[in-house]
């Protein structure tokens, strides 16, 4: 799954694809790069930022989503709001990823199960604004499994169909780099929930803070995509369906080589 954000103020590439030809192209791109689907985003989810409103979220995504679907590309659309999922579905998008799990508007999951497109669940304990005073877990693994499995019970029970949903655990969100850690060194445990497993792990802080070591700064976030790679063959090879990147090739050739490793074994 290749990124492309739409917004301004995104912590990895913020301004970059800002403009609806431009993000198009690098959709385009990511997909000769090696990506299966592309996630078009328009609300930046970095710690600390501040909501998009409606009308300019519409704006930014609808029509990059159907100019890239227009092109044969399969598009999911990052967002929060029912109505921009909606609207990107009509445009051509085939997934909705939606970082709240449906929590964030309560038309989400109506909206997702009468469109019937796959959603991914993501485990979510609020906006990005408050959410890193809520990283605090006794045991971050079982608590995160379990809270994950109620947004699944609930998600079902509003109609969403069991087979059309992807859990995900919610790398960086409400999360300090011991928990995104414990998280990755257990993502086989996540398959106890019996759905697809997305691992969004690219350019996060908890893998500027292991490039940086004790003490010394974080590399800025486009230095550390062989990091993400990294983290991509270890999903890989405990199962993921599918990791989300902001540079494809490097992710694409490290998860060939899992598929190699574990086909030899």
């Amino acid at each position: 799954m290749g990124v492309v954000n739409v917004t301004p103020d995104s912590f990895s590439d913020g301004g970059r694809w800002f403009d609806t030809t431009t993000a198009v192209k690098r959709g385009l791109h990511l997909v000769s790069e090696g990506a299966d689907l592309v996630d078009v985003g328009g609300e930046s989810t970095r710690p600390g930022a501040s909501r998009v409103d409606e009308a300019e979220e519409l704006r930014r995504v609808v029509p990059v989503v159907r100019g890239l679907a227009s092109e044969g590309v399969t598009v999911s659309v990052d967002t929060m709001r029912a109505r921009v999922a909606e609207q990107a579905v009509a445009a051509g998008a085939a997934l909705v990823n939606d970082v709240s799990g449906g929590l964030a508007d309560p038309d989400m999951v109506p909206a997702v199960a009468d469109a019937d497109v796959p959603f991914v669940v993501m485990h979510w304990r609020g906006f990005s604004e408050s959410m890193n005073s809520r990283a605090v877990y006794g045991d971050v693994v079982a608590e995160v499994l379990d809270e994950l499995r109620q947004r699944m019970d609930a998600v079902v029970a509003g109609g969403i169909a069991p087979d059309r949903v992807v859990i995900d655990p919610g790398l960086g969100f409400a999360k300090d780099a011991a928990h995104d850690l414990a998280l990755v060194a257990r993502l086989d445990g996540l398959h106890t929930l019996g759905r697809p497993l997305l691992v969004a792990a690219s350019r996060k802080r908890f893998l500027g803070h292991v490039l940086a070591g004790p003490g010394a700064a974080p590399p800025p976030a486009r230095e550390r995509d062989a990091a993400t790679a990294a983290v991509s063959a270890l999903s890989a090879a405990a199962g993921a369906w599918a990791v989300r990147v902001h540079e494809v090739r490097a992710t694409a050739d490290a998860v060939r080589v899992a598929r190699a490793v574990e086909g030899a074994a």
